[in-house]
């Protein structure tokens, strides 16, 4: 790392009223602690608040998901795309679920696009350590409709999302009637995401 100073000096052969100024920049080049790549004064290093790419890090656990081609939904359970850059920070992705890293409240949201035909429902479920047994149901929506005559397909989406006190290692997911009736025209139009808030 390098700390620079930059001196303003008035040069010794001022002509007349006009002074000519010299500009000089001293640099003193220090080492960083081995492993670090910058120190504070006290000689700490700071904590890391960029990705790779420079842009700052979320203050707080958060993910969104979206789906992709790659992406091989269970029977009722949606997967989601892992080569879709998701955004995950201080969460996990495994098996289908997000799984908390971090004890605290987290906003949690889902939205689906399908295709309408008979009973449809979308919710948001969770799996903790504290119960055995079945998910439990955090969020739901029920969309019923009877096929029109004319053959003409219709479509539809549902979006959840509600405040949860989650524990670590919860796993929370989206869960549906049936997966077959997901729409999966782009990537954005069924999404999941959580944040701490």
């Amino acid at each position: 790392m390098q700390l620079c100073l930059i001196a303003s000096q008035e040069s010794m052969h001022a002509r007349r009223s006009k002074l000519n100024r010299l500009n000089v920049l001293w640099c003193l080049s220090l080492q960083a602690p081995s492993g670090s790549t910058s120190m504070q004064i006290n000689g700490s290093p700071p904590p890391d608040t960029t990705d790779l790419e420079g842009r700052l890090l979320p203050s707080k656990p958060l993910a969104h998901l979206t789906d992709g081609q790659d992406v091989r939904h269970g029977t009722h359970v949606m997967a989601w795309s892992e080569i879709a850059e998701p955004l995950l920070y201080e969460m996990k992705y495994e098996d289908k679920k997000l799984v908390i890293q971090k004890e605290g409240y987290y906003y949690i949201y889902s939205k689906v696009y399908f295709s309408l035909g008979g009973a449809f429902y979308h919710s948001v479920e969770m799996q903790t350590k504290k119960y055995a047994g079945k998910g439990i149901r955090l969020l739901q929506a029920r969309e019923y409709s009877s096929k029109k005559d004319n053959g003409a397909q219709s479509y539809s989406n549902s979006f959840l999302a509600g405040v949860f006190y989650l524990s670590q290692n919860d796993a929370v997911y989206v869960h549906v009637s049936n997966t077959t009736q997901i729409m999966r025209h782009k990537s954005y139009e069924n999404v999941f995401g959580a944040f701490m808030i």
